[in-house]
């Protein structure tokens, strides 16, 4: 328990719960919903799939906004209305009778997921937790995260056919409306304990950050193996059943992926104390990029091809939590929300438009493209390996009425994002 009463132990369990609930309801149903939803609607699948993107590009578009009010007044109100939002846009989604219609549900889930989703909750985590808890945090809520949204796809499938499509979806809204917006309202900090916790931080404005090569390098790295991963998944059944993988081998590859992200967080701790995060996460890119580039050479084996594909996962799950910790360790905390919703306009556009690009290649080419990029995110992380704790100093945040002196003691800087 912090001096502000603001436990992370708490704050982990509470967004753990909150994200599943999140993410299950909002992007794992929508994959498994997707055929009854075009069958339902008389839409093509591809129509009915650009929801997913609509949600992307309005989430992108929402990022800067939110991660602004984020800095200012924290999460407890914003997490909260945006799982209320949520849950309206489920109630729309449940009735959509059109793909105008589900477009506008889906722009109400971009929306909601930019509010109380991953990147709030990490704002909300950097601010909340003292250095040395900072990267256990993250590494648990999305750890967590990670294993119970995987529990979603068969409670859609089930859910679906037993109730049909519409009412599977009121029942996992139902759930956000039970668990994460009670539990957002109770357990995230409140403004004063946030403004609090700010006035005792460290960190660069905006304008300071947008002026360092860092934030750059950092930025070109994450978008490269945002729009890598979402390109090589969207393609990956679709390329291996081309080569003459049976059905069952090829729609098992994906969950390759998520046991390995899930593997590679659980060894990141040890792994990142000892070498630093940068250069932990430079190293899974370029195994990565490789394992994309090898698989259209060894893509027939199937055991070849089980490692080439895990090596997606190794990338994959160190890259969601290396992004937060990096760009905190480098700019701080105090303005972390809008420093780090800079950087996830460029890599929603990424995750959105490079799958597009992966289904015009179509085949091997896709890979080389995924694989290069994978190859170009590990060059641009590269400088900062070397730059070790090299931090921009904090210019002073003008103390907040009330607040004492003590209250302005800097965290010390950390050296190369280790996790303590």
């Amino acid at each position: 328990m912090s001096a502000d009463g603001v436990s992370w132990r708490r704050l982990v369990v509470v967004f753990a719960v909150t994200q599943t609930v999140g993410y299950g309801a909002l992007i794992q149903a929508f994959t498994v919903l997707l055929i009854p939803m075009a069958a339902d609607l008389g839409a093509s699948r591809p129509a009915v799939a650009g929801a997913a993107t609509i949600s992307t590009l309005v989430g992108a578009i929402a990022a800067v906004p939110v991660g602004h009010l984020l800095d200012r007044f924290g999460g407890r109100m914003l997490m909260s209305v945006g799982s209320a939002v949520a849950v309206v846009a489920v109630v729309v989604w449940a009735q959509a009778t059109s793909i105008a219609h589900l477009y506008v549900a889906f722009g109400m889930v971009g929306l909601a997921l930019a509010m109380s989703t991953y990147e709030a909750a990490f704002a909300v985590l950097v601010v909340a937790t003292e250095a040395d808890s900072r990267d256990r945090a993250i590494l648990a809520v999305t750890s967590i995260t990670g294993l119970a949204t995987g529990l979603y796809y068969p409670l859609a499938g089930w859910l679906e056919s037993t109730l049909g499509w519409r009412a599977a979806v009121l029942v996992m809204g139902g759930l956000i409306a039970a668990v994460a917006l009670p539990a957002h309202l109770w357990a995230v900090p409140a403004r004063a304990v946030h403004v609090r916790r700010v006035a005792r931080r460290t960190g660069v404005p905006v304008g300071t950050a947008l002026r360092d090569p860092r934030l750059y390098l950092i930025g070109v790295a994450f978008l490269a193996q945002a729009g890598a991963v979402a390109g090589f998944l969207l393609m990956l059944v679709t390329y291996l059943r081309d080569i003459g993988h049976s059905v069952a081998v090829a729609t098992t590859m994906p969950a390759i992926v998520g046991v390995l992200m899930v593997v590679s967080r659980l060894a990141l701790s040890p792994l990142a104390r000892r070498y630093g995060m940068t250069r932990v996460t430079t190293v899974s890119f370029v195994v990565q990029g490789l394992g994309m580039l090898a698989l259209p050479l060894v893509g027939a084996s199937l055991g070849l091809a089980v490692a080439c594909v895990a090596t997606v996962g190794l990338g994959q799950g160190i890259g969601v939590i290396a992004r937060p910790s990096i760009v905190a360790d480098a700019f701080g905390a105090a303005r972390f929300g809008s420093i780090i919703a800079v950087l996830t306009v460029p890599i929603a556009l990424s995750r959105s438009g490079t799958p597009l690009l992966a289904a015009w290649l179509a085949d091997w080419r896709f890979l080389v493209m995924t694989g290069v990029a994978s190859l170009a995110a590990a060059a641009a992380l590269a400088p900062l390996t070397r730059a070790r704790a090299r931090l921009v100093e904090a210019p002073h945040i003008p103390r907040q009425r009330g607040a004492s002196m003590s209250d302005h003691t800097a965290e010390p800087p950390r050296t190369s994002g280790a996790i303590r």
